[in-house]
C-alpha cells in the first residue's frame, strides 16, 4: 500500500521533532521567528483566522515564508502534542523537502 502524501508530511515532521529541528506554539514561534531562527512556519489549515492573519503578518514582516499544512490535531500529533496551529522548522533541509512533498500532486 503506497504511503500517502500526508502521511510523508506527518513523517517528515515527526522526524524534524526528534532532530530538535521545529518550534511548535504561537509563543515559540515567535520568538523562532524574530530571532530568525525560523525558515519556515507551518500554519493548520484549521488555524483560528485571527491567528492566521497575526503570523502571516509576521512572517511578511521578517521575510520568511508560511504554508498551509495539516489541521491542528495531526499538526500536534505528529509533534508529540496535542493540538497544535502553528510551528516553524528551524533547519533548510526539512523545510526544503517539505516544500517539495507539499508541490508534489497526487
Amino acid at each position: 500500500m503506497a504511503i500517502t502524501r500526508t502521511q510523508r508530511i506527518v513523517n517528515l515532521l515527526s522526524m524534524a521533532q526528534k532532530a530538535g529541528r521545529i518550534v511548535s506554539g504561537a509563543f515559540a514561534v515567535e520568538q523562532a521567528v524574530k530571532k530568525k531562527q525560523a525558515v519556515l512556519v507551518l500554519l493548520a489549515g484549521d488555524a483560528a483566522e485571527e491567528s492566521k492573519k497575526n503570523f502571516i503578518a509576521l512572517t511578511d514582516k521578517f521575510a520568511i515564508s508560511y504554508v498551509y499544512c495539516l489541521d491542528r490535531e495531526t499538526l500536534g500529533a505528529c509533534l508529540g502534542k496535542e493540538f497544535r496551529a502553528v510551528a516553524a522548522l528551524t533547519d533548510d533541509g526539512f523545510a526544503k523537502k517539505l516544500r517539495q512533498l507539499m508541490e508534489e500532486t497526487l
